[in-house]
């Protein structure tokens, strides 16, 4: 039976680190996210942002449009926050309506203060080496394998992606861990069984219920899910934890998995701008 990886704690440390540091250092940071529609799923993501933000000492400021809303006024919104010398971080809450083009809208925020780490500036520092914002769903993947203990030097790690950025970052940020990785599409995933079952980490950010069972892993694999998707009133993952549950040797929960932990990482992001800009005066 696979050890539970317990987001809910690991996110616990991450979150009272960040609160002392905040109270050390007398910082007041202020956090803007935009949340675009009315998607359930980013709704209650943005409320557990602004509860854990809270919790922290991080004033959070929410700005809603419809979905309907031009990309000139989210645009123009966002200008408005980066001139905003109280406001540190900016986050845009995705999936965005088919009509605002994502990319054009996060290449906006001003580098300094994507604590979300999407800003090409930003990926392009991670990349080199000399990050700015280590980018948030990465960082909580390392964090949930760090909280297995297992050395994971040397170990072989699969990356299935629903998009070449995330996978090209987190095997990125695997490989400069001393972990070998490989990432694949989703798209692809019937043409690698044969290559997931020889992995010792298998992760997974699809969004697609089911997409992982038991008989693709090899025994004793590391699965880490960061596939979040609302099915009826639950809220699953990418895995089927019944199959897996009994192959994996650890096994990271939906909910309360990654999703805690990377609302953890993206308010540490937040307090490093914040300390940045106290330090830059």
């Amino acid at each position: 039976m696979a050890e539970i990886i317990n987001g809910k704690e690991i996110s616990k440390k991450i979150l009272a680190r960040v609160k002392k540091n905040i109270e050390k250092e007398n910082l007041k940071p202020s956090l803007a996210v935009i949340l675009v529609g009315q998607d359930e799923a980013s709704k209650i993501y943005v409320s557990l942002k602004e509860k854990a933000a809270r919790e922290v000492g991080i004033d959070f400021r929410k700005f809603e449009f419809p979905e309907t809303v031009s990309e000139a006024e989210i645009l123009e919104k966002i200008d408005e926050l980066n001139r905003d010398e109280n406001i540190v971080g900016i986050i845009v809450q995705l999936p965005l309506p088919s009509h605002l083009d994502k990319n054009k809208i996060i290449n906006f925020i001003r580098p300094e203060k994507d604590v979300d780490g999407f800003h090409p500036e930003n990926i392009g520092l991670f990349f080199e080496g000399r990050e700015r914002f280590f980018p948030v769903l990465p960082k909580a993947v390392l964090e949930m394998l760090r909280a297995t203990e297992i050395n994971l030097n040397n170990a072989d790690a699969i990356v299935i992606a629903n998009s070449d950025e995330f996978g090209k970052t987190m095997e990125f940020a695997l490989e400069e861990n001393g972990t070998f990785a490989d990432y694949i599409l989703k798209e692809e995933i019937s043409n690698n069984l044969e290559e997931i079952k020889t992995k010792d980490i298998v992760i997974t950010a699809c969004g697609v219920p089911g997409l992982i069972k038991g008989d693709m892993l090899k025994e004793g694999a590391i699965v880490i899910d960061g596939g979040i998707t609302r099915a009826g009133d639950k809220v699953v993952g990418d895995v089927d934890f019944e199959s897996v549950k009994n192959i994996a040797s650890f096994l990271s929960p939906v909910p309360g998995g990654v999703g805690p932990v990377t609302i953890a990482c993206l308010l540490e992001n937040v307090y490093l701008a914040a300390h940045r800009k106290a330090h830059s005066k």
